[in-house]
């Protein structure tokens, strides 16, 4: 199986569980076997309502599991807005467009272009040490959705000793965050 297979099936996995998740879900399975089976198992225990529950719990109301990607390196701060600047530059350049409500660095957004351009997969690499909090974070909660973001991880490079570095600071730091107005 090809990068690009992995890369748009994990997006529409990592998207919210809606109507049209659950009728492409098929078409992912044949796709994408065998990289995402446990979590296709999972996910079809849970059923549609309470995978639903879970993906909000998981990625709406703890931080940890944030699917936005520069969250990791640049927080709630202006270097964040920069960053998400310079990436939709990127987007631009290689011909591809956002929607209006999309963000560049939500991750299934980033898949999605990882699956159609051969920069993608960079793109996806230099983010790395977030990918890797990510994972540590759905794992601690044991959710199913550690399972495709194990298997993003699995398909990329192995991690550098640099990588592996940012990981770790920012697993003991968190995010960087910055005063305004002179409060802290």
């Amino acid at each position: 199986m090809t990068q690009p297979v992995v890369w748009q099936a994990a997006a529409h996995l990592l998207a919210y569980p809606d109507e049209r998740f659950w009728r492409r879900l098929p078409l992912i399975e044949e796709a994408a076997e065998p990289h995402f089976g446990r979590f296709l198992t999972l996910a079809a225990e849970l059923g549609p309502g309470e995978l639903a529950a879970h993906y909000v719990d998981t990625f709406d109301l703890h931080r940890r599991c944030c699917l936005y990607l520069t969250y990791y390196t640049d927080g709630d701060t202006r270097r964040r807005g920069e960053s998400l600047a310079a990436l939709k530059g990127r987007y631009r350049a290689a011909g591809w467009e956002l929607m209006e409500d999309e963000l560049p660095d939500f991750l299934p957004v980033m898949l999605e272009f990882a699956a159609v351009d051969p920069s993608g997969a960079a793109l996806l690499s230099e983010h790395r040490a977030g990918l890797e909090l990510l994972l540590t974070a759905l794992s601690e909660r044991d959710s199913p959705y550690a399972h495709v973001i194990g298997t993003i991880c699995a398909a990329l490079p192995p991690l550098t000793s640099a990588q592996r570095a940012v990981a770790a600071r920012l697993a003991a730091g968190g995010p960087p965050a910055e005063s305004v107005g002179g409060y802290r």
